[in-house]
């Protein structure tokens, strides 16, 4: 996997970004912020997954992300509209994401 972490009694953190990860591995590693367990992704979960990759601007990019992916305007993103967030991801925070064969 391209995102390596580190678990504490708290929640995973993240170390690096290394090489490329599936849309499975990305989508598995996303749904580790989903805290309410809710099969969503809210906007503060997504800011927390872009923090944990060290990314700046995260509540911008969280915004951001939101409105990309989101397509039936409900503010959160689900299982199908994930492959939305992942293009943002591509796009707009420089994770190399491909498809498994």
């Amino acid at each position: 996997m391209a995102i390596r972490t580190t678990s504490t009694a708290a929640a995973a953190t993240t170390r690096s970004v290394d090489g490329d990860m599936t849309v499975e591995e990305f989508k598995e590693w996303l749904m580790k912020f989903d805290t309410d367990r809710d099969g969503r992704i809210s906007r503060e979960e997504l800011q927390r997954a872009i923090r944990s990759i060290r990314g700046r601007f995260s509540g911008w990019k969280s915004r951001r992300g939101i409105r990309y992916a989101d397509s039936d305007g409900s503010g959160f993103i689900d299982e199908g509209e994930m492959d939305n967030l992942v293009v943002f991801a591509q796009k707009s925070l420089g994770l190399r994401i491909v498809v498994s064969n």
